[in-house]
């Protein structure tokens, strides 16, 4: 059925098809959501108990992850929260993971569950750092911890910072660079109209705009602008650097390989050994 709705885009203007093709994926997802209930004797029940497996925040491998403790199923028939807590245990490391899951429903034998749990917490992003200039680094630091801490639209507002630190740094025409390379990544990650334009007002909006605030985003949106970020900071500084630091170190061996040779003069270079 997705295959066929995709066939039928191709006949909609490239601005709407991103779109479209966004809704009728969200769409599948919806209708072939994972089960997940809590039965009345207090089990978790999950159809996809295999496959869960998150970056572990202690030991940052990606692990799965097993129910370690859950809440009981008569305390929650006698409470009946919206929101309850589920700690899964990281296979790789034995460390808890703490989870937090919306409540869909109460019946009289389970407690149906939404598919997906928010991490408490979460494994650290981490970037090089190396090659950035000290606001930068500073700000996107920031960044990364309130991208850490689910604080999506604080991430938002953090990167808008960095980026203004990166044009600030770089000049205007740094910003054009990293403005085209914007568009250059919209077209290899295939973002729909909708997913692009945020990011545009994340990096470059100002006070001066009509709505000068970053646009709201949710954690699938806040992933892009974090890999975009990345990008942009690695393709302005990281590389930049990287090749610099690659070039002198080839420069100093073939000095020192140069000083260390002997050189060759005419009269050594016509003696016969031995004589």
């Amino acid at each position: 059925m997705l295959v066929r709705a995709n066939h039928r885009l191709d006949c909609l203007p490239q601005e709407t098809r991103g779109i479209a093709a966004d809704q009728n994926n969200k769409r599948w997802r919806d209708q072939h959501a994972m089960s997940v209930h809590i039965d009345s004797a207090g089990r978790l029940v999950h159809d996809q108990e295999h496959n869960v497996a998150i970056t572990c925040p202690h030991c940052e491998v990606i692990s799965h992850i097993t129910p370690s403790a859950v809440p009981r199923f008569e305390d929650l028939q006698a409470s009946k929260p919206r929101q309850i807590g589920i700690v899964y245990r990281c296979d790789a490391c034995g460390s808890p993971v703490f989870t937090r899951f919306q409540v869909r429903m109460y019946g009289p034998s389970r407690v149906e569950l939404a598919p997906q749990f928010t991490e408490i917490e979460r494994a650290r992003e981490k970037f090089s750092f190396t090659y950035l200039p000290q606001e930068v680094e500073a700000l996107f630091k920031e960044a990364l911890a309130c991208f850490s801490a689910g604080a999506f639209n604080a991430f938002a507002s953090m990167c808008r910072r960095t980026a203004q630190a990166v044009f600030s740094d770089l000049g205007e025409g740094g910003k054009l660079r990293v403005f085209d390379e914007l568009n250059t990544t919209r077209e290899l990650a295939g973002l729909s109209a909708e997913a692009h334009g945020k990011l545009k007002l994340i990096l470059f909006g100002t006070e001066a705009d009509a709505r000068p605030a970053p646009p709201l985003i949710d954690s699938y949106e806040a992933g892009i602008v974090l890999e975009v970020m990345k990008d942009v900071l690695y393709e302005s500084y990281v590389r930049k650097g990287k090749l610099r630091q690659a070039i002198l170190v080839r420069r100093f061996f073939l000095d020192e390989t140069a000083a260390n040779l002997a050189p060759v003069t005419p009269s050594s270079a016509g003696a016969i050994p031995g004589q």
